[in-house]
């Protein structure tokens, strides 16, 4: 298979200006202008993007109901899917050292800037960086593809540019959808608990709110336990919102046996300890799902509960930010064929054991 270059591409999509970097293996692109969204990550030979679109699809900032009830369904309102990088509030929204923060934090809903770094033929790398106006802390987000490579390599950096310590939250929220999310799915990851939100969000949740259990077989509020490691078959009716605890090391892949074909993340525990799961398939009715949407997020995060700023203090979970400090993490996201991850590195290499249909 010949070994096509590197490349880049400005362009349009939607009202929004978008950088498009492709090696003839990955194609991916960002929107700087909305949170520096990762809007799309196809993997060209199976022509499958793995990220989960939206049904209401991209609006401009302004141009949908500037009526809305709070600072959540304003994000819902132009939240398009794809993948967001969440800070430094994840959840509700609250205050903190007088300022307002909203759902999700303000670094999702603010246009970054960005600069080419690297435009050769055997490597691309763009430099993402916005200065939050509520909050003191400057964020830069470096993408990097090379030549023959199925895995994106990010590069975050968080700074607190204040005079005083500062609590933040901080995750990724990459949501995957169809073709790549089926029925019989399955979920690989290193951890030994899981914890369910502390409130059922909708009656379509399968596991007993408020429950421990062990990884992936989890309390089901029926009786019995339900594995959640197995998406349940597409026309089933199913939310569930909790946390992947007790991570031992850090890293996960989803993959689809009748595709025979996966996703696979890594990321550095230390500094994303927990993972946030949720899981839309089409079983939340009203606003602002209808019944209708089919998306499932696994959420590197600093912090639990999903729940906001605040209540991750509470619960001693929220990092604090020395003044003048910064935190950084390498993350991969990889594209692999033929088999179950047995593990994945931050350099996008990707170990894989047991393949379906072989003995």
């Amino acid at each position: 298979m010949p070994r096509e270059n590197c490349t880049i591409r400005e362009h349009q999509v939607g009202p929004f200006r978008a950088v498009t970097i492709s090696n003839g293996l990955l194609s991916l692109t960002v929107l700087p202008e909305k949170g520096a969204d990762i809007y799309a990550l196809e993997y060209i030979p199976r022509g499958v993007d793995v990220l989960w679109k939206s049904p209401w699809g991209l609006h401009r900032p302004g141009s949908s109901i500037p009526s809305a009830a709070n600072s959540e369904a304003a994000w819902l309102e132009h939240y398009e899917g794809g993948w967001q990088d969440i800070f430094p509030n994840g959840g509700d929204a609250c205050s903190y050292r007088g300022a307002g923060l909203n759902f999700h934090g303000e670094a999702s809903v603010i246009a970054w800037d960005y600069a080419l770094k690297t435009r050769g033929t055997s490597a691309v790398e763009v430099e993402f960086t916005t200065q939050l106006a509520r909050s003191p802390f400057r964020m830069r987000r470096t993408i990097r593809l090379e030549r023959a490579s199925r895995a994106i390599l990010i590069t975050e950096r968080i700074e607190n540019r204040a005079e005083e310590d500062l609590h933040y939250m901080w995750g990724q929220h990459p949501a995957f959808g169809a073709p790549l999310l089926d029925g019989g799915c399955r979920l690989h990851i290193p951890a030994r608990t899981f914890l369910a939100h502390a409130e059922e969000i909708s009656p379509n949740c399968r596991a007993l709110a408020g429950a421990r259990s062990a990884w992936p077989f989890v309390e089901a509020k029926g009786g019995g336990v339900v594995d959640l490691a197995t998406l349940p078959p597409a026309a089933d009716r199913v939310t569930e919102f909790g946390y992947l605890c007790d991570i031992e090391e850090g890293w996960y892949g989803l993959t689809n046996p009748g595709l025979g074909f996966g996703f696979g993340l890594a990321w550095p525990k230390e500094v994303f300890p927990y993972l946030w799961f949720w899981q839309e398939l089409r079983g939340s009715f009203g606003y602002p799902w209808y019944g209708s949407c089919y998306v499932m997020a696994v959420e590197p995060f600093t912090s639990i509960p999903g729940i906001g700023l605040l209540k991750a203090i509470e619960n001693g979970t929220a990092p604090i930010l020395s003044a003048g400090g910064s935190v950084e993490s390498r993350i991969a996201a990889v594209c692999f064929e033929a088999g179950e991850p047995e593990s994945i590195s931050k350099d996008g290499s990707v170990r894989l054991g047991h393949v379906p249909g072989r003995t």
